[in-house]
């Protein structure tokens, strides 16, 4: 690299920089960043006297912004060395190694989002203060106040500075930008985004509504007397901070990796988005002999994961059909090996989505991928654009079977019921586990017996035979006995389970249940204006279901016929406080809240999965979700699960 090309690269990461720091509205992924970073420290190592007052490099964040109130810190914030393989960690440690004997480290997980530090004295909290420029940062103690996860009281009197990171959960975060995608509002591109744009919000009430949670990580200021680092965050955990899912001691590389390995196995599971692993030092003593570098503490430094966002470009959309008709368009993209796996094509949901991002044929987009999540995109980079791209227009016609296809605006649909993608995807989902459940009845199965003209739908199911598949490749005694056996199982299935799975648009299992519960056997009969007199049952819903029975009467009395659907006897719940009444539950209980659920509705109550304004009581469990918050904003009378319990004895 020459000075010339170094210039380049400066001005490339600054842009990034600022649009990551500052504005909230990446444009690049992590690992790209990352990359150019290092090829410029490389080059300013080399050549100290040509570096770039400017560079990046040697900033430890990212400009204040002038929103809020500037505050200063009472000690720094640093940043972190980053390391990303064994070769790094062995020379990380051989450095610790020259200063200190036998030192042993803490490991913990990095949780992805935005850095605060929280300032106590006295035993409360007076002051919290973004990261900033790890000198200054923004006061946003208003905001702070309002998450629960953070004391507003220690068991400390002394000054102390208690630092960590402020995440939202990925559930919260996926409620927001539904949220946000009803609103009409651009979605944040991923949870640490949508933390540190809730943190900064002028609006505290916002910032109350958006089910931030902090993570602690370590001190700044103190007059604390212990000795190691792990003593200290056993202290601060005993003040009412979180302690992280997994945390650590190791004196040795191989420790070190397996932790490191135990965190990426259970990164999924984890309730908050992870980038890594943090390791430091565990003695205080041998932290103040390693001293810091002008940017990092030589003591700690974050592993950071395998990137799991890459760039990637659209090459192509093809269009997939559901059950209902409903055709879903799909980007088909360049492979690109993401968190292990070669990834060819995302999801789009639907055209308003294509509308949204901006989407073009030969764009480089942003992708993500997370374990066994379905990989998507999160952003366009139409600042790369070269004038290839080509815009993406619906279809008119059904991929499958070319019939007309029905434009809704948001969603397009094939209306013909014989359409061959129609009838294998509503099979699959007849024979799934929380519909009819047959077992040993997969897609590959269905795929077979449509393709081989064996079924053409849910009907033929009951009409096959050991001799229909003798013939098939795969089939064998044992194998057609147990799928003809479990097909049988399914007469005198619920009606409940039956309306669940024929895969009625916007019925599910809740509104299926509410509706058999009230109308029986009756249901083919049900009018509007009885529908829609339910709670819950909406126009859109009621429509829905009429309009299923008016094209299909004549298959769903043939398969009630065969079936033999039985209805359970309602049974009068005698009185007391829940009878009548809608309740949500949230957050996690002691036992499965399946069973809460069952408890509540033998007392005559209605469990919803939505906080309404028509909702009578919230019960609420271990880390509660938005659901809470909104019980809260609406004046719901909300109960802890132990509260419940007292009342029903």
């Amino acid at each position: 690299m020459d000075k010339n090309e170094y210039d380049k690269k400066i001005k490339t990461l600054i842009s990034w920089a600022k649009a990551y720091y500052v504005d909230d509205d990446p444009i690049a992924t992590d690992e790209e960043y990352d990359k150019l970073n290092r090829e410029i420290l490389e080059f300013e190592q080399q050549n100290p006297t040509l570096r770039d007052p400017n560079s990046p490099t040697q900033r430890v964040g990212a400009t204040v912004l002038d929103k809020f109130q500037k505050a200063k810190h009472l000690s720094r914030m640093w940043s972190q060395e980053d390391i990303f393989n064994t070769k790094e960690l062995e020379d990380w440690i051989k450095r610790v190694k020259k200063t200190v004997d036998d030192p042993t480290f803490v490991c913990e997980p990095k949780f992805d989002g935005a850095s605060l530090n929280l300032i106590y004295d006295g035993g409360r909290l007076i002051q919290a203060i973004t990261r900033g420029d790890g000198f200054i940062g923004e006061d946003v103690t208003s905001n702070v106040k309002t998450i629960h996860s953070i004391p507003l009281t220690i068991d400390y009197d002394q000054l102390i500075e208690i630092r960590g990171e402020i995440v939202i959960k990925k559930d919260d975060f996926d409620m927001i930008n539904q949220q946000r995608v009803k609103d009409g509002e651009p979605l944040f591109a991923n949870p640490r985004n949508a933390a540190a744009g809730s943190l900064r919000q002028l609006d505290s009430s916002i910032t109350a509504k958006r089910k931030l949670f902090f993570n602690i990580w370590g001190i700044g200021s103190h007059s604390l007397k212990l000795q190691n680092i792990s003593e200290i965050m056993e202290l601060l955990w005993s003040f009412g901070f979180a302690k992280p899912p997994i945390y650590e001691l190791c004196n040795s590389v191989q420790c070190i990796e397996k932790v490191y390995h135990q965190i990426i196995e259970q990164r999924d599971e984890i309730s908050m988005g992870l980038d890594g692993m943090v390791i430091k030092v565990n003695n205080i003593e041998a932290q103040v002999d390693l001293g810091y570098t002008v940017k990092y503490p030589k003591w700690s430094c974050a592993y950071k994961f395998p990137a799991v966002e890459k760039v990637t470009t659209v090459i192509d959309i093809i269009y997939q059909v559901g059950r209902t008709g409903v055709v879903t368009p799909v980007a088909v993209v360049e492979p690109t090996n993401i968190d292990g796996s070669t990834v060819q094509r995302a999801t789009l949901h639907n055209f308003d989505e294509i509308k949204r991002l901006d989407l073009k044929i030969n764009d480089k987009v942003i992708i993500i991928k997370s374990g066994d999540i379905i990989p998507k995109i999160t952003k366009v980079l139409s600042s790369r654009r070269d004038g290839t791209q080509i815009d993406i227009v619906a279809p008119k016609l059904c991929p499958t079977c070319k019939s007309e296809l029905l434009n809704e605006d948001i969603l397009i649909k094939c209306q013909n019921l014989d359409c061959p993608s129609r009838v294998v995807n509503s099979i699959i989902y007849f024979a799934s586990k929380n519909c009819m459940n047959i077992d040993g009845l997969g897609n590959k199965i269905v795929e077979q017996l449509v393709k081989e003209q064996k079924i053409k739908d849910i009907l033929d199911l009951y009409s096959l035979t050991y001799n229909d598949l003798i013939d098939l490749d795969s089939f064998q005694q044992k194998k057609i006995e147990n799928l003809l056996n479990a097909i049988e199982n399914t007469k005198k299935s619920s009606l409940v389970r039956v309306i669940n799975a024929l895969g009625i648009e916007h019925i599910g299992e809740v509104a299926s249940k509410q509706i058999v519960e009230e109308f029986g056997l009756d249901i083919l009969d049900v009018t509007f204006d009885q529908l829609i007199s339910l709670d819950g049952i909406g126009e859109q819903m009621a429509n829905s279901l009429l309009e299923f029975f008016r094209v299909n009467r004549d298959f769903i009395e043939k398969l009630f016929f065969i079936i033999e659907p039985t209805v359970e006897a309602k049974i009068e719940a005698n009185d007391n406080i829940f009878k009548n009444k809608t309740v949500v539950l949230t957050g996690t209980m002691s036992v499965s809240r399946s069973e809460v659920k069952k408890e509540l509705e033998s007392l005559g109550a209605k469990v919803s999965s939505s906080v309404s304004k028509k909702t009578d009581f919230v019960i609420y469990g271990d880390e509660a979700g938005s659901k809470y918050d909104k019980a809260i904003s609406l004046g719901v009378e909300t109960l802890s699960y132990d509260q419940y319990k007292k009342m029903v004895g």
